[in-house]
């Protein structure tokens, strides 16, 4: 289905299926289960699902199943690098001579 057809969709349905994969992080199902979970008939289904792949939404694996495209490829945050000279938590770090003796 080509994207100048996207208009042709009934968008609300659109707009339903990329919800449910936007609230469900993971999911990956069939056309027959996303048939049932929107309550969808099969051609709008289908032309649904290929034009979210068509704007790169989801993608179909050779399972058979559609998942987001951005599932498992999305970078997590950088680590933290420690500032190098000084204490994380310079009041965690008291002197010995400081603390009262034990007897």
């Amino acid at each position: 289905m080509a994207s100048s057809s996207i208009s042709l969709l009934d968008e609300r349905t659109l707009a339903r299926v990329r919800s449910e994969y936007l609230e469900m992080p993971g999911m990956k199902l069939t056309c027959a289960q996303v048939q049932r979970l929107c309550g969808v008939e099969p051609s709008m289904c289908t032309a649904v699902l290929d034009v979210l792949i068509e704007t790169r939404f989801l993608c179909l694996r050779p399972d058979g199943t559609y998942v987001r495209l951005t599932e498992g490829s999305a970078a997590g945050p950088k680590p933290a690098t420690p500032i190098t000279g000084r204490p994380r938590m310079p009041h965690l770090y008291v002197a010995r001579a400081e603390q009262p003796a034990q007897s």
